[in-house]
């Protein structure tokens, strides 16, 4: 009989807020086994990283576990502190869910993986460097030799959380702890990492416990599901009979809520008259270019873009993480220079705008960001937060502010006495969710959106594209949506641009895009996205691998 790599007996995560125990984790049980996958599923807040993370004890100090927690045959939540620390990053990593707080900014991607190696092996500078390179060529990060010398704020998301999974995977561990490592990848880099995480899987016989909201990559992934839901385990099964046979009502919830690419009627787009009215946002033949800094060269993250958003539209952005998107979207609000071409918001220049200009042109957009984390004031309470473009912007304050924050805070279905909460005291979803209230707090004329549904699981993102669609009927904003999830785009989208290096590969109507892609790339990300059906799954992954 094989002896697990993780066994969790009896297993409670509780959280001190304001004199009080708050479960996160109530009497878990569950084994994981060598080269086996244990996909955790859940809503945001049901436990699911917080559970994870307590497992080699990285929660607050407000947090207490008890039960046991073995990796392979040693306890870890009684073990000492120097054993626990021997442990990590060697015997088990973690891939975690947000890769902009979780590698340090001060020191270069290769340096972080230098060191995770050096700690834990007897191996030389040179050859931690030289397998640092190997590593970051594993995870597909564009010339690896020179990115080694990168810092985290010089690469795209997708590429932070690649060199996070680098940094994972250096020592070959035994246990890997995936807490939503494909978040913020596109479909194709998804698919290439699963591949990578399976290899480690048959390679080294290692066991994978997966947090994630992504049913597509569950479908993919995993051998059993433990389904969470307020902290409590309601369903533990093989993928099998979770996805095909699922006993608990919840679980039926959670699944019929999955976008399935292929099974959403076309939007259609209707103005109020028969004149085509202008657009909101029209982008000229733009360019826009990274200045050269020090000893790394200038870089044109976008080229050529012709692109018009008129009221009412949403138009998808799809792509390749680093092909640009989230560069079009900053550059739509003024937020990047452009190098070249005209760019208008509301028939408002914003290229060669002044700042007084801008912030009168700001007026008329929200933006949504892709990192919740990182793009929320951590010593300001969300209710400021939220209500500070309203105060800035001098529509209301006082009373009447506090009427709109908590209104907004419904529109978000997140309790109004969040509004006192800071950052770091919510989950990852729930933080996105604060994002989004953000965002639509002006009314704005155009929403830029980069990734919002990104760290929402499959229940909320449901709820909050019903509300997206909702508000966007009723208020006529034209959106701007970036996104790698095709299947979020379809639901959404009128019409849909492909980016690949930045350029434009292809644009049209949803359906033509989806059902008729024309260019070879088009057809290759529509190949990679994940379907939640394990049988299905395996199918398009051998056909994918089989074409490579």
């Amino acid at each position: 009989m094989t002896e697990p790599v993780l066994k969790v007996t009896n297993y409670n995560v509780d959280f001190w807020v304001d004199g009080v125990w708050y479960p996160a984790a109530i009497d878990m049980n569950y084994e994981l086994l060598p080269g086996k996958t244990l996909a955790i599923v859940g809503e945001s807040g049901s436990g699911k990283s917080s559970s994870s993370m307590g497992l080699m004890g990285l929660l607050a100090s407000n947090a207490r576990t008890s039960g046991t927690v073995e990796v392979k045959g040693v306890d870890m939540l009684s073990a000492s502190a120097a054993t626990v620390r021997k442990y990590r990053g060697k015997e088990v990593a973690y891939i975690f869910q947000e890769p902009m707080t979780a590698l340090n900014p001060v020191y270069t991607i290769g340096f972080q993986i230098v060191e995770t190696l050096r700690v834990h092996l007897p191996i030389s500078p040179s050859a931690a460097k030289e397998r640092a390179i190997e590593l970051l060529t594993l995870v597909d990060i564009p010339n690896p030799a020179a990115s080694f010398d990168k810092y985290p704020h010089q690469l795209s998301g997708g590429q932070k959380q690649r060199a996070m999974i680098a940094v994972a995977l250096a020592c070959d561990p035994a246990l890997l702890i995936a807490d939503e490592p494909t978040t913020a990848l596109d479909v194709t880099v998804q698919a290439e990492i699963l591949d990578l995480m399976r290899d480690l899987r048959t390679k080294l016989n290692s066991g994978i416990l997966l947090i994630t909201h992504d049913m597509g990559v569950v479908a993919d992934m995993a051998d059993d599901i433990l389904v969470m839901k307020d902290g409590v385990t309601v369903e533990h099964d093989t993928a099998d009979n979770i996805f095909n046979r699922p006993k608990h009502p919840y679980t039926q919830q959670l699944l019929a809520a999955v976008p399935k690419l292929g099974s959403v009627p076309l939007r259609e787009l209707k103005f109020a008259s028969e004149v085509k009215p202008e657009p909101v946002l029209v982008l000229d033949d733009v360019s826009i270019e990274y200045p050269k800094r020090g000893r790394v060269p200038a870089f044109t993250a976008a080229r050529n873009i012709n692109l018009a958003i008129f009221p009412g539209e949403i138009l998808g952005l799809v792509g390749e993480s680093g092909s640009g998107k989230t560069t079009i979207g900053r550059a739509a609000i003024g937020l990047i220079p452009v190098k070249s071409g005209s760019i208008k918001v509301a028939g408002n220049e914003i290229a060669g705008a002044t700042g007084k200009e801008l912030q009168a042109i700001r007026r008329h957009t929200g933006i949504v960001f892709q990192d919740p984390a990182s793009s929320l004031n951590p010593r300001l309470p969300l209710g400021e937060s939220i209500g500070e473009p309203l105060f800035l912007a001098k529509v209301a304050k006082g009373a009447d502010l506090d009427r709109m924050v908590e209104e907004l805070l419904d529109k978000v279905e997140l309790p109004r006495s969040y509004r006192n909460r800071y950052p770091h005291e919510l989950s990852g979803g729930q933080r996105q969710r604060v994002g989004i209230a953000r965002a639509l707090a002006l009314s704005p004329d155009i929403l830029i959106a980069d990734e919002p549904t990104s760290a929402l699981d499959v229940s909320i993102q449901a709820r909050f594209l019903e509300l997206l669609q909702e508000l966007q009927d009723k208020l006529k904003f034209a959106c701007l949506f970036i996104s790698h999830d095709i299947a979020v785009v379809e639901i959404l989208a009128h019409r849909i641009a492909v980016m690949q290096h930045g350029s434009l590969v292809e644009v049209g109507d949803r359906d033509q895009i989806l059902k008729d892609p024309q260019h070879e790339y088009t057809k290759m990300l529509l190949s990679a996205v994940p379907v939640p059906d394990p049988e299905l799954q395996r199918i398009r992954r051998e056909a994918r691998l089989k074409n490579k």
